[in-house]
C-alpha cells in the first residue's frame, strides 16, 4: 500500500511539475515611467487569465532595448523611441522591432510645494540645469540655493528632457542623479529648495509642477502637445505579434475602454477615447 501512494504521489508531483512549465509566460522589461501602465494592465490580465504568469520588471528604457534586442523579454516599455543604434544592434540579432504607442505623457518640471514659483521658461530651466542660475532669489523666489536633481543618462526621461528643455547643452557637474521617478518625486517632496522632473503620471500631492512656456500640463494640452515636453509612450515587441497571441492582447489593450481606464487611474493620457 505505500509502494502505491508513493507512485501516486510521484505521478502528481510530475504532472504538477509539467503544468508549471507548460504555463504561458509574458515578459515585461524597460521604462519605469510606463512601469506603471505595464502594471496596471498585468493586473487585469491576472485576473482574465490566471493560467498565464507575467513578469514586469521596471528597469529603465534603455535596459528595455536591451532585453527585446537579445531577447530576454517579449515586451519592451520606453518612454522614448528606439535609437537607431539599438535599431541596428536588434536587426543584427534577428530582431525586428515594432513601436505601439499606448499612451501621451508630458515631462513635468516640479518643486516642492512651498517654493512660490509657479511658473519658468524652458530658458530658465535649462539655465538652472547647466549651472547659470544657482538660487531661487535670481527668479523671483527665496533667497535659497537650488538643488538640482536629474534622472540617470540610462531614463528615456532624461533623453526626453536633455532634448526637448537643455537643447544638447552640457548639465552641470553638481547636479544629483536618481534612477527612477519615485524616488525623484520623493527628493523633490523632501527637499524645500529642490527642483526636478517626472512623468505626468507622477505629479500629485507632495510636489507642483509648473507652467512651462506659459502652458499648464493638463491632459489637454498634453493630447495635442502643446505643451512643450510631450511625448508618447511606447511597448514595443519583435515584429508584429502574432494575432490572438498573449503579447497581442496585451499591447493592443490600450484601445480597448478598460485598458484607457487603467492609462487614466496611473494618471497617464490614454491616445484614444471610446
Amino acid at each position: 500500500m505505500k509502494t502505491v501512494v508513493i507512485r501516486i504521489l510521484l505521478v502528481l508531483a510530475i504532472l504538477a511539475s509539467t503544468n508549471v512549465m507548460a504555463q504561458e509566460k509574458l515578459h515585461i522589461e524597460g521604462s519605469t515611467t510606463v512601469g506603471p501602465i505595464a502594471d496596471g494592465f498585468a493586473e487585469v490580465f491576472s485576473k482574465l487569465y490566471p493560467d498565464v504568469a507575467i513578469t514586469v520588471n521596471k528597469s529603465g528604457s534603455g535596459t528595455g532595448a536591451s532585453a527585446l534586442i537579445d531577447s530576454r523579454c517579449d515586451i519592451a516599455t520606453m518612454s522614448r523611441f528606439m535609437k537607431e543604434k539599438e535599431f541596428k544592434d536588434a536587426v543584427d540579432k534577428g530582431v525586428f522591432p515594432v513601436a505601439h504607442a499606448i499612451a501621451m505623457d508630458g515631462v513635468c518640471v516640479v518643486l516642492h510645494p512651498s517654493n512660490p514659483i509657479t511658473a519658468l521658461t524652458t530658458e530658465q530651466v535649462r539655465d538652472i540645469y547647466t549651472g547659470k542660475i544657482k538660487n531661487w532669489k535670481d527668479l523671483g523666489g527665496p533667497d535659497l540655493s537650488i538643488v538640482v536633481i536629474s534622472r540617470d543618462t540610462s531614463s528615456g526621461t532624461y533623453e526626453t528632457f536633455e532634448s526637448f528643455v537643455m537643447n544638447k547643452e552640457k548639465m552641470a557637474s553638481n547636479i544629483e542623479y536618481v534612477s527612477t521617478n519615485p524616488q525623484m518625486f520623493g527628493r523633490v517632496e523632501s527637499t524645500r529648495s529642490a527642483i526636478g522632473y517626472v512623468g505626468y503620471g507622477f505629479v500629485k500631492s507632495g510636489v507642483k509642477a509648473v507652467t512651462l512656456n506659459k502652458i499648464k500640463p493638463t491632459v489637454q494640452t498634453i493630447l495635442n502637445g502643446q505643451y512643450p515636453v510631450s511625448r508618447p509612450l511606447y511597448m514595443f515587441t519583435n515584429g508584429y505579434p502574432k494575432l490572438g497571441s498573449m503579447t497581442h492582447k496585451f499591447i493592443s489593450f490600450y484601445l480597448t475602454e478598460d485598458g484607457q481606464e487603467v492609462i487614466e487611474d496611473k494618471g497617464f493620457v490614454p491616445v484614444t477615447n471610446y
